[in-house]
């Protein structure tokens, strides 16, 4: 028997796949809070891997762009600001994950952008409040086409690097992640059922700071790509 809905339901968001004539489906977007040490200081919460764990939050999938796009200036904010990621796409099922066998749920890696709302998410931090406002808002997830892992395995090392209007912004290494892909995944797979579509983004280097309508954000990660989005108006 064929469903009958209210209205007709929206299209299931998808990023391309470098080389491949098929869409990737996005489920779930994971974002790994405070992942490289020098921007947890910048932040001004310090991590201490010995005695801490991962922390996440969520994006909706219908917050996803894709790179080369020009999205307004939210509403809401004062303090819109780019974090340049390293992204993991899920292409297969997961739960209890050890971390020697976290990389046969890898399909692929993209490069993308955590926008975000940073005067909102403050006040929420600073309240002890959830970061929804300040994280997961419209097209706030911008995204590359996902490159297939193939013989790259699990990215241990690379550059990974942010500009905006051409000037350097964000400079640093994969290798300064403090948790690396497979801990990663076998975390999150203690709280969740992974599940092919999903995406991790991964956590951002320092030097986050704030962009201007008319602004061209530039970003790079050796050896998966390059991101781009364009500051417009605001509606």
């Amino acid at each position: 028997m064929t469903s009958k809905y209210l209205w007709s339901p929206a299209a299931t968001p998808s990023l391309a796949v470098r080389g491949v004539d098929a869409r990737f489906p996005v489920g779930r977007i994971f974002c790994v809070g405070r992942n490289y040490h020098a921007h947890a200081v910048e932040m001004g919460r310090p991590v201490d891997k010995s005695t801490s764990k991962p922390f996440y939050f969520l994006k909706d999938a219908s917050t996803l762009v894709a790179s080369g796009a020009t999205v307004p200036y939210p509403c809401g904010t004062q303090n819109y600001h780019y974090e340049m990621e390293l992204v993991v796409a899920i292409g297969a099922s997961g739960f209890r994950v050890k971390e020697a066998d976290a990389e046969a749920l890898v399909y692929g890696y993209a490069a993308g952008l955590d926008m975000t709302r940073r005067d909102l998410q403050l006040v929420a931090r600073d309240q002890g409040r959830p970061w929804d406002l300040g994280k997961d808002f419209e097209r706030s997830a911008v995204c590359t086409d996902i490159l297939p892992k193939g013989t790259l395995g699990v990215l241990a090392a690379g550059s990974i690097a942010l500009q905006v209007n051409g000037t350097q912004k964000q400079s640093s290494d994969l290798a300064q992640l403090i948790w690396n892909i497979p801990e990663l995944i076998a975390d999150l797979s203690q709280y969740y059922h992974l599940q092919a579509g999903d995406l991790i983004y991964t956590g951002t280097p320092e030097g986050v700071g704030p962009v201007q309508v008319g602004d061209v954000i530039t970003g790079q990660i050796a050896q998966v790509g390059e991101v781009r989005l364009t500051i417009g108006a605001a509606e």
